[in-house]
């Protein structure tokens, strides 16, 4: 169960339309997972620095259950995502950071309990 938050300097105007659709299509298949699965947040319009500069800039949170726990996958999971955040965005790369966090089973509530019990 991914969960992705992208957070950008860009005006909401700048920020492509139906671009939380197509980060979901994308990072379902980057970390193969089903698509009904991950979630999405796109916020725009946020005060940042990124490499000490206020220039348009954006990061990319991703979470998940056993897809991002190592310095391999997400060596694989980064040019990915650099790809698609790049053409979207219209971002250079070194205006983008991406954070990786491994989940674990019991730190996701779903349906009332947790997803080690789904």
């Amino acid at each position: 169960m991914p969960f992705v938050e992208l957070d950008t300097s860009l005006l909401a105007s700048r920020v492509p339309p139906g671009l939380e659709k197509r980060l979901c299509a994308a990072t379902a298949a980057i970390l193969n997972k089903p698509e009904d699965r991950v979630n999405v947040t796109v916020r725009s319009g946020l005060a940042m620095v990124v490499n000490g500069s206020a220039e348009p800039s954006a990061q990319l949170l991703v979470s998940s259950i056993g897809v991002v726990g190592t310095a391999k996958e997400n060596h694989g999971h980064s040019a990915r995502f650099f790809e698609f955040l790049t053409k979207e965005l219209d971002l250079a790369k070194d205006r983008i950071i991406i954070r990786f966090f491994p989940l674990e089973c019991w730190q996701i509530g779903k349906k009332g309990t947790v997803m080690t019990f789904l």
